[in-house]
């Protein structure tokens, strides 16, 4: 299992929900982190969290849906002069419910696939080539278990999108100690999920950061939070690496 004391994460949509309880988890284990909102402000309360735990962090902010600020981002992370080691890249939206989905207006796809499949895959790339060159580095999207729900055909499209782009990226590095994989935390009781949600948000750790601590160098698998619900983190490494499947493009997600 890797020890992720005195490295440092990136973690998106850090300042509430998922993201938040990974920011908490990470700065437990002694983490430094690098934390994104829409706005730098919105981190202030998990910023000031983390950092009483002993670690280093910095916040910044981007909207997601501006792809502007999204490079604008990268730079200002660039200039902090911190090696990020792990992406944990959680933030996403969910537009709306179409009751009359065959009424479904263009822009639910045009603002998803910019905010839960561009955005993150801009900062993937980012990094990658940076974990590349120096030989370690873990990356985990989020996605999501939707299917057959056309009510929500913007965001379920574009978390396949993500799905797709992010598997075929983690072939070309599995093998080596640079890891891809994804997540999917459940349907939690946050923003995104709503009140309604079956699942504390508390429900999807260790699950949806288990892909920073793995150390068996292989990409292109689906740690969906269910399956480590109830377990130490020690558990879920050991469930991670000896029972999710690489994906091989030969069956769904």
């Amino acid at each position: 299992m890797i020890d992720v004391k005195g490295r440092w994460a990136f973690i998106t949509g850090a300042a509430r929900g998922i993201g938040y309880g990974a920011a908490k988890f990470m700065a437990e284990r002694g983490c430094n982190l690098v934390l994104q909102g829409r706005t730098a402000e919105h981190c202030d309360k998990v910023l000031a969290e983390v950092k009483a735990l002993g670690v280093q962090a910095y916040a910044v902010g981007a909207e997601f849906s501006d792809l502007v600020q999204v490079e604008k981002m990268l730079d200002d992370i660039d200039a902090l002069g911190v090696d990020i080691d792990i992406v944990l890249n959680n933030a996403g939206i969910q537009v709306a419910y179409r009751t009359e989905y065959l009424k479904t207006p263009a822009s639910d796809y045009e603002q998803s696939f910019k905010i839960n499949t561009i955005a993150p895959m801009m900062i993937t790339y980012h990094f990658l080539e940076k974990m590349e060159k120096k030989g370690f580095g873990r990356i985990v999207n989020t996605t999501s278990g939707i299917r057959l729900e056309p009510e929500q055909a913007g965001y379920s499209a574009s978390k396949a999108a993500l799905d797709k782009v992010t598997m075929d990226l983690a072939s070309k590095v599995n093998g080596t100690d640079v890891c891809i994989n994804i997540t999917d935390p459940g349907w939690c009781r946050t923003d995104l999920g709503g009140a309604h949600a079956p699942n504390a948000p508390e429900s999807s750790l260790p699950g949806v950061v288990v892909g920073a601590f793995i150390d068996d160098k292989r990409s292109g698998r689906n740690f969906s939070a269910g399956n480590f619900y109830g377990l130490i983190l020690e558990e879920a490494v050991i469930k991670a690496e000896s029972e999710i499947p690489v994906y091989t493009g030969s069956i769904g997600l």
